[in-house]
């Protein structure tokens, strides 16, 4: 096999796990693009053997909310700078598109992070880096169900129990899991785990 099928292949499983990851988040996903399949991706993206990374980006809608954008793109340069970064957010602004995720080969420069520590707060953007996508980490067996609660699901939990928000369990805003819902501060995730003796058990998490 060669290098442009190996890469191929693992952008292919890079690619179908970031389409899973948004569509967990409520955004407009096609049942192709969830399903795609390696001989489909290698004729749609890299008919000459090389995959392009820039036809790879794609743009989703919030299901309750069209307006509400997403935008996911996946950098040609391993190490990516300041030059592509700008150009990202400079599109966002101009197509109004408020959230992005930036799924980069191998590492960021100093004067990136930078760039995305200055977006305005009406902008933001994710890293991953591929390595972190090539699975889905919440199809793993002993990772359980995940929901994130709405700000009115929330309240509701809060009243129900007469708890504060700081006396939930907490889940870290770098957690793995965390990010792949896109948690942000303050928000919780409902936990659902089976259980043999009490069939199902649920737990509630606030990310910090």
């Amino acid at each position: 096999m060669d290098s442009g099928s190996n890469e191929a292949t693992r952008l292919w499983r890079v690619y179908r796990t970031a389409h899973q990851m948004v569509h967990d988040r409520g955004y407009v996903v096609s049942q192709s693009d969830l399903d795609i399949e390696l001989d489909q991706f290698k004729r749609q993206f890299a008919p000459a053997g090389d995959v392009d990374r820039d036809i790879l980006t794609f743009v989703v809608p919030k299901k309750d909310d069209p307006t509400d954008q997403l935008m996911v793109f996946f950098p040609k340069d391993k190490s990516v700078g300041v030059k592509p970064l700008r150009a990202y957010v400079q599109r966002m602004a101009e197509q109004q598109i408020p959230k992005a995720i930036c799924i980069y080969q191998q590492s960021l420069t100093a004067s990136a992070a930078k760039v995305f520590q200055s977006m305005p707060s009406k902008h933001t953007l994710e890293f991953f880096q591929e390595n972190e996508l090539l699975v889905n980490i919440t199809h793993h067996v002993l990772v359980p169900r995940h929901e994130v609660l709405t700000s009115e699901q929330k309240a509701t939990l809060l009243q129900r129990y007469r708890l504060k928000e700081t006396q939930l369990p907490r889940i870290q805003h770098s957690d793995p899991v965390a990010r792949y819902y896109g948690l942000k501060r303050g928000q919780v995730v409902k936990i659902l785990r089976e259980s043999e003796t009490a069939g199902r058990y649920v737990s509630y998490r606030l990310c910090i």
